[in-house]
């Protein structure tokens, strides 16, 4: 989709597809996503957001907005909150790239992890909100929510670090010697998958909707890299907050968390444990914060090439691009960290 989408064209999609509306349509841009085009759409009394592909040439399995429509539509009515999808456009000639819409949710969403304005009490339950529902997403039966075949059961890990790999070569706009070192240790090192389930992906702190007043998610967002997978990988992405800055928000590395009653990393894994009735022990800890140290790298090196390309989906993708050297660093410097835990 180039620009804003025709007002006049989704006006009369919102109509037949999804209900009646008087007066005209009114569209407000959303930044803030690095990937898929966001906007908030009002028609009449009802707010919906629209997202889209992006406008260009796209890398393979990228964008894929047709999956985030599924998964939402498969999670409806279970322990899981998501906003309600209303329709899925796979016709270009529509609006100019495939969209979807959804309800608009109302609530907060949270850009700094230290949650400033808060009492300790406040954050601790907010971040016990976040493990409690990363947790019900694992506990989901997929084959009940209609999703068996939303992924492959098994060799997640090795599949994922093909297909990052992929992406990342088709991306690449300089040799990194650290992400080369941390593509050829993962695929020598990956353990045992734990389980297989829904995994998100993108699980962090601004990918969720809080109530206006409650410590309470009324709706997780942003599930473009949904698919079934191992639980301890999207654990482990969650808690990479703990390391190093996700997204547009403050990392939590380096904070003293006590006086603000926000756990550190072994208690928040304690947290979703416990949410999950699992034991707490995990094995290999640091080979699934490289993994996604080196799968966070790939993504935005993706950010890197279409910011050349001239459709990234925001205006910092620029910015990101600079980050791809020190993400790459970073996973390196985990699987370091990992190396004596694990077999040669």
């Amino acid at each position: 989709m180039t620009g804003q989408p025709d007002a006049d064209r989704l006006a009369a999609f919102v109509r037949e597809r999804v209900e009646p509306f008087d007066g005209a349509l009114a569209l407000r841009r959303i930044e803030g996503g690095q990937s898929n085009p966001t906007w908030i759409v009002d028609a009449g009394a009802r707010r919906y957001v629209l997202r889209s592909k992006p406008a260009g040439v796209l890398l393979p399995s990228a964008h894929a907005i047709e999956r985030e429509f599924r998964v939402m539509q498969g999670l409806a009515g279970t322990a899981v909150p998501v906003p309600r999808v209303r329709a899925l456009c796979e016709d270009a000639g529509v609006l100019g790239s495939a969209f979807y819409l959804m309800d608009f949710v109302e609530g907060r969403i949270l850009t700094d992890q230290t949650l400033p304005g808060m009492a300790p009490a406040e954050r601790a339950a907010h971040y016990a909100e976040l493990a409690r529902v990363l947790a019900a997403l694992h506990a989901v039966d997929h084959r009940s929510a209609g999703l068996a075949d939303f992924g492959r059961e098994g060799r997640y890990v090795e599949r994922q670090i093909e297909r990052w790999t992929r992406q990342y070569r088709a991306s690449e706009t300089e040799s990194i010697g650290d992400m080369e070192r941390l593509i050829d240790w993962l695929a020598a090192h990956v353990p045992a998958q734990s389980a297989t389930c829904l995994v998100h992906g993108d699980y962090r702190l601004d990918n969720v909707v809080f109530h206006a007043t409650q410590p309470r998610i009324v709706a997780v967002l942003d599930w473009e890299l949904s698919t079934l997978g191992d639980p301890l990988v999207d654990l482990a992405y969650h808690c990479m907050g703990w390391h190093i800055a996700l997204g547009t928000h403050r990392t939590l590395a380096g904070v003293d968390l006590g006086p603000l009653g926000i756990p550190d990393e072994a208690a928040q894994i304690a947290s979703y444990c416990r949410a999950a009735g699992r034991g707490e022990d995990i094995a290999h800890w640091p080979f699934y914060l490289a993994f996604n140290l080196f799968r966070l790298a790939a993504i935005q090196q993706g950010v890197a090439r279409r910011a050349l390309l001239g459709n990234a989906a925001n205006s910092r993708a620029r910015a990101v691009a600079e980050r791809v050297a020190a993400t790459a660093a970073a996973g390196w410097a985990m699987a370091q960290r990992a190396a004596p835990a694990l077999p040669p």
